[in-house]
């Protein structure tokens, strides 16, 4: 199997109220089936900013009011990309921010992409196993303990 080589910048968004985070559950991609921030990849000429905004209305249906840069960070993903018979060896780069919304009923059908839906999730009943590795890092920015 041939390997592949792809860096991916994104922008993601925490939307955080009453000690829940709104996350989606990965439909596709190395995350599948864990679950994650709603968010996505920068299109060619969108500043980081609208790419949160339009990401967080595709993927949760809402629409951000205001927003505060949290951090930035990456991480490596090496997997196997079936429908091209490859191991995709990702470098993912992810801007992410803390969000405030007009209006926090998100949007919990799937969007027939890479999100199967977008729901409230408890912090502190969340593991490492079941969340993806930004989803981690911003809760950790944010002063929040994820179990193992």
């Amino acid at each position: 199997m041939k390997e592949e080589k792809r860096t991916h910048i994104g922008a993601y968004g925490l939307i955080i109220k009453d000690g829940r985070i709104a996350l989606i559950k990965k439909a596709m991609g190395g995350y599948t089936g864990l679950l994650d921030l709603p968010g996505g990849g920068i299109e060619h000429t969108e500043s980081p900013e609208e790419t949160l905004k339009r990401e967080l209305m595709e993927e949760a249906g809402v629409e951000v009011v205001n927003y505060e840069l949290l951090g930035v960070s990456s991480f490596n993903l090496k997997w196997p990309y079936k429908e091209k018979d490859i191991i995709e060896d990702l470098h993912h780069i992810g801007i992410l921010y803390k969000v405030e919304l007009k209006d926090y009923k998100l949007k919990e059908s799937p969007d027939g992409l890479d999100s199967n839906g977008c729901f409230f999730y408890e912090i502190d009943k969340l593991s490492s196993s079941e969340i993806t590795p930004f989803t981690k890092f911003g809760l950790e920015k944010l002063d929040y303990k994820i179990k193992d």
